[in-house]
């Protein structure tokens, strides 16, 4: 079907690789637990729109690139690692305002609160969910490796192959992804009606953002 060579045992792969732990998924946890399920489902909307731009450059065979020149592999790398660890300083910068709310009765911080829940900026948390897959090589190199082994080599059109089922993996990385954000915000809710908390949430996040980048810094070809 469309040069794809046991699809479902793709799909069954697909889900296990979901399942993995990885950078994603820990980038998607720390983002719900910090700042709530609409920060956790945005970010898992930008990841998710980075496969499917990882999905284009492979079935456009760009990704080829980073596998054959150390450079460009290099250079992808670093932006992507200095990107995570920008991210990561700008949540241990966060201020919180546990001051004022000290000084504010109960009924009136409840409302800053919703207040400062609605003013999460969900297209800049998209934006930055997206560049935090796209620059991360590791991912595009993945892509390469992994689905040639489903698509017949005699098929006269890859790409088809190829976005077909990068598809299908977005979709399966959808479902997983928002599941995930969802459950670890309904987990962190409690947590996060604390002030002082909620501002140890977000250090402690910017601090696994800081050692992603740094991991990434490591990778290898």
């Amino acid at each position: 079907m469309f040069g794809i060579d046991n699809y479902w045992g793709f799909l069954a792969a697909g889900v296990l690789l979901n399942l993995t732990p990885g950078a994603d998924s820990l980038y998607i946890i720390m983002r719900s637990i910090s700042q709530g399920p609409q920060a956790g489902v945005f970010s898992a909307l930008g990841i998710v729109t980075g496969i499917l731009v990882h999905t284009l450059l492979a079935a456009l065979g760009l990704s080829v690139l980073l596998a054959s020149y150390p450079l460009a592999f290099t250079i992808v790398k670093y932006l992507g690692a200095l990107y995570l660890c920008y991210l990561g300083i700008r949540l241990l910068w966060s201020k919180q305002s546990t001051e004022v709310s000290e000084q504010l009765p109960k009924d009136v911080m409840s409302e800053v609160k919703l207040g400062m829940k609605r003013g999460i900026n969900q297209w800049q948390i998209y934006k930055q969910g997206i560049l935090t897959n796209v620059l991360n090589p590791k991912v595009a190199l993945f892509f390469l490796a992994f689905f040639p082994q489903f698509i017949d080599a005699n098929y006269g059109n890859a790409m088809l192959s190829f976005s077909l089922l990068g598809l299908s993996f977005a979709v399966t990385s959808l479902v997983w992804c928002v599941s995930l954000a969802l459950l670890a915000a309904r987990f962190s809710e409690q947590l996060r009606q604390n002030p002082s908390i909620e501002a140890w949430l977000n250090k402690i996040s910017g601090v696994v953002f800081i050692a992603l980048g740094l991991r990434l810094m490591s990778a290898k070809l």
